[in-house]
């Protein structure tokens, strides 16, 4: 018998399906102007406490969907910073 919640196996679910629209976005337009890179760090952030929690304190196999999670965000993060400097530069010549 599972001893993890099944709502936060949901929740996680849900941001698992979330952020891989945002980077799909992000790859298509190339735009990211509007993402904060300040909340995406706070976001991870949050789920390193969540796996510091689960590795601690009720270590099961939900620790990977704060890693997945985790991944997923540092890769739309690095996005940001892979296109933020192209999208200022065309804002300035409009």
């Amino acid at each position: 018998m599972a001893n993890f919640s099944i709502w936060e196996v949901l929740f996680l679910l849900c941001f698992s399906v979330s952020w891989p629209v945002s980077i799909a976005k992000s790859l298509r337009t190339k735009m990211v102007i509007g993402k904060s890179p300040i909340f995406m760090s706070l976001i991870i952030l949050g789920y390193i406490f969540g796996i510091i929690h689960k590795a601690l304190y009720s270590n099961d196999i939900v620790i990977w969907l704060y890693v997945f999670n985790a991944a997923l965000v540092s890769f739309d993060l690095a996005l940001y910073y892979m296109y933020i400097g192209k999208n200022r530069r065309e804002l300035k010549r409009q």
